[in-house]
């Protein structure tokens, strides 16, 4: 069985991005002494909820998500301990969060 991907940015962006969430990288370049891995921002032009990967937080191997939206829609600083894609979209929509995109959906054109 292959190891869970969620902790890495390009997978986690992804996996939001095919379930209709506008997701953008925000910040990837932590220093090693910093337990935070990369932060993205999740329907920017709405809620702006960010989402942060730790690792190694309080002891090593523990991997949890921060999401905050300075508590407009989430309660403040709302930690995540999971290893499922489908238990961080649960708790974004159960907050309302939209995952509806404009672009949800539509082949992307190409212009030659």
């Amino acid at each position: 069985m292959s190891k869970n991907k969620l902790t890495t940015v390009g997978y986690f962006i992804k996996r939001l991005r095919d379930c209709g969430y506008v997701t953008d990288k925000v910040f990837t370049d932590f220093s090693n002494s910093d337990a935070r891995s990369w932060c993205v921002v999740v329907d920017p032009k709405n809620t702006s909820v960010f989402i942060t990967c730790y690792n190694n937080h309080n002891y090593f191997g523990e991997e949890y998500f921060e999401l905050h939206d300075g508590g407009q829609f989430i309660p403040s600083r709302f930690k995540l301990k999971t290893s499922s894609i489908e238990t961080i979209i649960e708790y974004l929509v159960k907050y309302n969060i939209n995952n509806k995109s404009s672009t949800y959906g539509k082949k992307k054109e190409i212009n030659e």
